[in-house]
C-alpha cells in the first residue's frame, strides 16, 4: 500500500508546473551629464523696429531670450537612434518675437507656427537643413513644418526683420535646451567616452571629451562660454 502511494505520487503530471525563473540579466548602468553653461557676455535683445500701426495704441513686447544655450552629445551613442511617434513641438509668434528663440527637436519632429500676435507674420528659413515659406497668416492661425533632416535651421519673419529664431534637428535624443538659471541635463548616457558641445548663438562652440564610467552616475560638466 505504501510502495502503490508513492509510486502515485512519482507520476504526478509535473508539466503544468511553472519552472523556477534563474537570475534576470541586469540592465546596463547608464548615466546623465549635468552642468550650467554661463556667458561671459549674453547677448542683447533686438530693438523691436517701429511700426507705424502701433501708433496710439498699447503694444506689448516681451524680452527675447538668446541666452539658452544648445547642449548635445556628438556624435551620440549608436543606441540614440531609435525611431518613434514624436509630439507636435511648438514655436510661437508673440509680441513679435519667436517663442522659444531656441528650439531643440528629434529628426521627424512637426514643429507648430501659431500666430498669436494682433498682426501679419511670414514663417521662413533659407537654411540647407530645411527651406520653407509659409506666406503671409492672420491672428489666430497656425501653420506647421515636418523637418526630416539633422541640422541647424534659421527662422526668420520677412514683415518683421527684427525677428529670428534657431530650430536645431538632432538624429537622436542626448540633447537639452539650458534653463533660465543656465543648468542642463542629459539623461540616460550609456558608459563611455563623448564629445560634449555647447551652443550659444553669442559665443564660440565649446567642445570637450566628457566620460561616463561602467557603473553610471552623474558627471558634472560646467562651461563658461565667451571671453573671461
Amino acid at each position: 500500500m505504501i510502495l502503490a502511494l508513492l509510486l502515485a505520487v512519482v507520476s504526478i503530471d509535473l508539466s503544468g508546473l511553472t519552472p523556477l525563473a534563474g537570475p534576470q540579466p541586469r540592465s546596463p548602468a547608464t548615466g546623465a551629464i549635468r552642468g550650467r553653461v554661463q556667458l561671459q557676455n549674453p547677448p542683447a535683445d533686438h530693438a523691436r523696429r517701429p511700426n507705424p500701426g502701433d501708433i496710439g495704441m498699447p503694444v506689448a513686447h516681451g524680452a527675447t531670450d538668446r541666452r539658452r544655450s544648445v547642449v548635445y552629445l556628438d556624435p551620440a551613442p549608436r543606441a540614440a537612434f531609435d525611431v518613434r511617434d514624436e509630439p507636435h513641438a511648438r514655436m510661437d509668434q508673440r509680441d513679435e518675437s519667436f517663442v522659444p528663440h531656441v528650439l531643440a527637436i528629434v529628426a521627424g519632429s512637426v514643429v507648430d507656427f501659431p500666430n498669436n500676435d494682433a498682426t501679419y507674420h511670414n514663417v521662413f528659413s533659407l537654411s540647407r537643413t530645411k527651406s520653407f515659406d509659409l506666406g503671409r497668416y492672420a491672428a489666430g492661425r497656425s501653420k506647421s513644418v515636418r523637418f526630416d533632416r539633422p541640422g541647424i535651421v534659421r527662422v526668420f519673419c520677412d514683415i518683421h526683420s527684427h525677428m529670428s529664431a534657431f530650430i536645431f534637428v538632432f538624429s537622436h535624443r542626448y540633447f537639452a535646451v539650458t534653463d533660465d538659471q543656465g543648468r542642463y541635463r542629459l539623461e540616460n548616457v550609456p558608459p563611455g567616452s563623448y564629445n560634449l558641445v555647447v551652443w550659444n548663438e553669442a559665443a564660440p562652440e565649446d567642445k570637450r571629451r566628457v566620460a561616463i564610467p561602467e557603473q553610471g552616475g552623474d558627471v558634472e560638466v560646467n562651461v563658461s562660454l565667451g571671453r573671461q
